[in-house]
């Protein structure tokens, strides 16, 4: 593979030649839109996924505790859980915006591979848990039957795989000027174009045509008699679904920038200032997915829902109770008598 050179390249709102005050004006207003967007961000959506994302641990230990066994489903939704609480903690990283992250391009290339750790990790979790939905209604040939058998191994070759992308896009974010600071984002600028074409396939492209498989299968394949309708087996499981038309959403609109980045680079250009005001926009959608999948899992997988409906009966019961207090009868003082 051959190396490339980017040290031509810059984000337009550090560029020093934007002198005209209408570069000026684009610069401040895109500015002001990613400001008031990552403080909306860090304000209701952050604070929504970790307590959601907290929530679903305790659910599923205290499940574990109580029954010495986890279900399958629930340890692909832990182990989906976990990677997105992880990429809520890197997506800290835009506090600073709308400057951007001072650090070492060796700094920056490890938190890109956490990063794309995560990415990957959520997205391929993901699948799996689709396919594990997708058995409960077809019965299993005998190969899937003992792979869904054993989720832990799934989730290990899950995670092998993903940590051998990961490690292949920080390979591609370049190997030069490691002590050198830059302006860093998880999906750092200074990455050769290779780096956005392997995270588009290998993590939107390839996941999209699995995810397609899958909801053909569900869609046009003949269920067995025994099995419940299809619109009983989507509200019995509803969570998997939702999901993943959010993070198809979501995910379509940062891949979509992540390539057409890709082609600005190949171009030997760095975009425009509302290139750079998209792309922040779709990062910051990215991380929102992230915090809405988890509020997805809390409210509608039923392990979850039903640990917190138990949980709001029994303070409105403690409420009523409060409020029914019998109030202690005190009696009247009689006149006294003649002595």
């Amino acid at each position: 593979m051959t190396s490339h050179n980017m040290t031509w390249i810059s984000y337009p709102s550090k560029n020093p030649a934007f002198t005209s005050p209408e570069e000026i004006e684009d610069i401040i207003a895109s500015q002001n839109i990613i400001s008031r967007l990552m403080h909306c961000y860090i304000a209701f959506f952050v604070p929504t996924g970790l307590i959601a994302g907290i929530c679903i641990l305790i659910v599923f230990i205290k499940n574990y505790v109580q029954h010495k066994v986890i279900e399958n489903l629930d340890l692909l939704l832990l182990h989906f859980t976990i990677s997105n609480i992880v990429m809520i903690f890197l997506s800290f990283t835009v506090i600073t915006r709308p400057d951007y992250l001072t650090a070492t391009h060796l700094t920056c290339n490890v938190l890109s591979f956490f990063f794309n750790f995560s990415y990957f990790n959520s997205q391929y979790v993901f699948i799996l848990t689709l396919l594990m939905l997708l058995l409960k209604r077809f019965p299993p040939q005998a190969a899937l039957c003992k792979a869904t058998q054993r989720p832990i191994l799934c989730v290990g070759i899950v995670l092998t795989y993903t940590f051998c992308l990961s490690l292949t896009e920080a390979v591609l974010v370049g190997t030069d000027n490691y002590h050198l600071e830059t302006d860093c984002q998880l999906d750092p600028l200074f990455a050769w174009p290779e780096y956005e074409i392997i995270k588009f396939t290998f993590g939107f492209g390839i996941p999209l045509l699995l995810q397609i498989l899958c909801f053909t299968v569900l869609l046009a394949k003949a269920a067995p008699a025994e099995a419940p309708a299809l619109g009983e087996h989507i509200r019995a499981s509803p969570a998997g679904y939702v999901i993943g038309v959010t993070m198809f959403t979501c995910r379509l609109f940062y891949n979509l920038m992540l390539l057409f980045r890709t082609s600005l680079k190949l171009q030997k250009s760095s975009g425009t200032t509302k290139n750079e005001l998209v792309m922040n926009i779709a990062e910051i959608v990215l991380f929102c997915e992230s915090c809405a999948s988890l509020v997805f899992i809390l409210c509608f997988h039923k392990p979850c829902k039903d640990e917190i409906l138990k949980v709001i009966h029994n303070c409105r019961r403690k409420t009523t109770a409060n409020n029914h207090l019998e109030i202690p009868e005190t009696n009247a003082p009689h006149e006294s008598g003649s002595q």
